[in-house]
């Protein structure tokens, strides 16, 4: 670059003396973008500071200061006797790897060998579509998030945000924040009628890891496992991915039958039940069916995994007390979540384990997750412990109480025969039967091409069942949304 070209360069740099930025940092940063972008080039003298300050009509001192923060930055380098130029390494290059074209690969004909866990895993996760992205109407399992108290929460997020204490900021225990496995077990009892001490509570990221956990540490690759069926997607993929045959148990009106159970495989290790709500069919389990599953766990030595998942939200009466408090052999591990009474993406879960089982859960959680934020367990344990927590469920417990009602009005005025859509007492979704003998699979996909997230209760099976259904999510959709999904239904269902 001549001389002449330099200097109309430079002479051209934009200054505003009115500007808030500092004049010598305006200068500072039109030189940088400057030999950045290559306008000047690397090599290039730069004018004195006294001839430049001359040019721009600026003080000197302004010249000095923006030229000191670019020789300490390495945009510029002095040489002496000779002047400043701008270097030929800019820092940049010497922190970034330049962008070349990648080194061309073997065509890799089929994935390379995966260890037998890593199949199963893989294996085991396929058919488990993952919902994510805003819900649309009726997905499964997504709580009121317009009825969420967020001021109150944010509240108590900027407490230990803005100034955290120090020791939030350094590991933990691997069974978690102390004051919310106290506030847990202090809900519980009142609420679920769970026997267990603050010591028996582990703090989990939700309870696929739960899952995931207890078949780590119970079960052997082969053993065997008694599933709900229809059930739960994600334990059916948490079980198989850790190597354990499973063995479908239906699912009638009084829940898990467990004489069924019995007679196809009596010496199972584990049974995996939602007794408060059975997922998806949404019956509660019969007194009756509790005790003989507690029985049969005792002589079979088994355990029973109980996913308490969503039974907070009852419509009539009082919550169910859970199955493990009628437990006496410490056979039961109760699992539960933060993620319908709150939100999803707060990924907390909580597993109340046998006193025996405590210290093999603790360093297997250790082992494999270390432990979950720390600051997110303060919050929380916050949350339950100054009563919000206890409100939220109360106002949620009204709230969803009329979206079901919204729902099933809707669905009677618009749905006809298509789609029979029955109340239940607890829970945030309802099924609905299909009236003919469509298959569900098509019933959802017209759904979803029309706006409406309702997954087949075929994909929930592991065995065929003869008549067909949808599950319809209701939580986390206002009443005008509920009609207007249930308007689309119709137009897929009842003019198809």
């Amino acid at each position: 670059m001549t001389m002449r070209n330099r200097k109309e360069t430079l002479l051209t740099l934009p200054l505003d003396p009115a500007a808030a930025m500092p004049l010598f940092r305006q200068l500072y940063e039109s030189l940088r973008r400057g030999i950045l972008s290559g306008t000047l080039a690397p090599g290039l003298r730069v004018p004195a500071s006294r001839s430049l300050a001359c040019e721009l009509g600026i003080s000197r001192n302004t010249v000095l200061n923006a030229y000191e923060q670019l020789l300490a930055e390495g945009y510029l380098e002095g040489k002496v006797g000779s002047g400043t130029y701008v270097p030929r390494t800019l820092p940049e290059e010497m922190i970034q790897v330049r962008a070349t074209a990648p080194p061309a690969r073997p065509a890799l004909r089929k994935r390379r060998a995966l260890s037998r866990r890593g199949e199963l895993l893989v294996q085991a996760s396929a058919p488990v579509p993952r919902s994510s992205g805003v819900p649309r109407p009726f997905r499964p399992g997504v709580p009121a998030l317009d009825a969420f108290p967020f001021e109150t929460w944010m509240r108590l997020v900027a407490r230990y945000h803005r100034r955290p204490p120090r020791h939030l900021l350094s590991y933990d225990h691997a069974a978690g924040y102390a004051p919310l496995r106290k506030a847990i077990a202090g809900h519980l009892g009142p609420a679920r009628a769970v026997h267990c001490d603050p010591e028996q509570v582990l703090v989990i990221t939700g309870s696929q890891q739960g899952i995931d956990l207890t078949a780590r540490i119970l079960l052997d690759p082969g053993d065997k496992a008694w599933i709900e069926d229809p059930g739960y997607r994600s334990a059916v993929a948490a079980l198989r991915g850790a190597g354990v045959n499973l063995v479908p148990v239906p699912v009638d009106q009084s829940g898990l039958d467990v004489a069924a159970g019995s007679a196809r495989c009596p010496d199972a290790r584990l049974a995996y039940v939602t007794p408060s709500h059975q997922y998806p069919l949404g019956v509660t389990m019969s007194l009756s069916r509790r005790l003989a599953l507690l029985d049969w766990a005792g002589r079979a030595n088994a355990w029973v995994v109980e996913d308490d998942y969503d039974s907070e939200f009852r419509y009539a009466g009082r919550p169910l007390a859970a199955l493990q408090g009628l437990d006496r052999d410490g056979r039961v591990i109760y699992l539960g979540t933060f993620s319908k009474v709150l939100f999803p993406s707060l990924r907390l879960g909580y597993l109340v384990v046998p006193p025996d089982l405590v210290d093999a859960f603790v360093a297997a959680r250790a082992a494999i997750d270390r432990q979950t934020s720390t600051l997110m367990q303060a919050v929380v344990a916050d949350f339950i412990n100054e009563g919000h927590f206890l409100r939220h469920i109360r106002r949620m417990r009204t709230l969803y109480s009329e979206r079901q009602e919204t729902l099933l009005r809707a669905a009677q005025r618009d749905l006809g025969g298509a789609l029979e859509v029955c109340p239940c007492a607890t829970g945030l979704h309802l099924m609905g039967w299909l009236g003919d003998r469509r298959g569900d699979q098509k019933a959802s996909q017209a759904a979803a091409q029309a706006g409406v997230e309702a997954p087949p209760l075929s994909s929930y099976c592991l065995e065929r069942r003869e008549r067909g259904g949808l599950l319809l999510g209701y939580a986390g959709s206002d009443g005008r949304q509920i009609r207007d999904a249930v308007r689309r239904l119709e137009s897929v269902l009842c003019h198809a």
